[in-house]
């Protein structure tokens, strides 16, 4: 077998992150006395939220700032007199529930036994390992690496070099990264100087400039790349 690790993503590789998240915003808004307020909001919530995240990425905001900031902007733009550090406690709580999976990863993983499996993830270490640990998925990692823990964030160096240390791999020949993003996992992934495979279910336009080695529609698709000693051309 060419690789021996395969490291994951899990928001919108492994797990679908958009259904947990509406399910945490319908039920924070409930519970803060809005029953209709995630409906009502969410288009306001996305343009607040999403810049944030690219922001994270390039280094110009923390996690900690981010986490806060999302809803305080949120709340400021709609005019809503909420405190929006304890309803971002009570929404992250929630979120840490949806541990809905994207079609195939169950059976996926259960088909990857013969590798060492770890997750690297940009995100909350308790939602992350909360919603991996609620999960079929609980016992398929041997690390869980969470950027708010690594204290550093996919696509920076430092959290792959921080993953490797705790699996103990120092060759980079035999590692693969898996995931969705090609801003945080395929750029961290190249950068790193490992192989990657973009998985890219909605068939975007690669429009970054960065190749990943291999390019995926399905999950079950990386089956045949990594059982296969031959190689497998990228769809890019």
């Amino acid at each position: 077998m060419k690789y021996e690790t395969i490291i994951f993503d899990i928001d919108d590789t492994l797990f679908d992150f958009g259904k947990a998240e509406d399910y945490a915003l319908q039920k924070v808004f409930q519970e803060f006395g809005m029953p209709s307020g995630a409906e009502q909001y969410q288009e306001s919530y996305e343009k607040c939220n999403k810049p944030l995240w690219r922001e994270l990425e390039q280094g110009l905001i923390t996690l900690e700032e981010l986490k806060v900031e999302r809803f305080r902007r949120l709340f400021l733009h709609e005019g809503l007199k909420i405190d929006a550090a304890e309803f971002s406690r009570v929404f992250l709580e929630l979120l840490g529930q949806g541990t809905y999976l994207v079609p195939g990863a169950v059976e996926l993983i259960s088909n990857l036994k013969d590798f060492q499996l770890a997750v690297i993830t940009n995100g909350f270490g308790e939602v992350q390992k909360s919603r991996i640990a609620g999960s079929p998925l609980a016992h398929a990692f041997k690390q869980i690496i969470v950027s708010e823990d690594a204290g550093m964030q996919k696509p920076e160096k430092g959290i792959f070099e921080y993953a490797f240390s705790k699996l103990g791999i120092s060759s980079k020949d035999k590692v693969l990264m898996v995931g969705d993003s090609l801003t945080s996992d395929i750029t961290g992934g190249v950068n790193f100087g490992i192989d990657t495979c973009w998985f890219n279910p909605h068939e975007k336009n690669n429009t970054n400039g960065v190749k990943p080695t291999y390019e995926i529609r399905d999950l079950l698709e990386l089956l045949k790349i990594v059982e296969s000693s031959e190689p497998v051309l990228s769809l890019s």
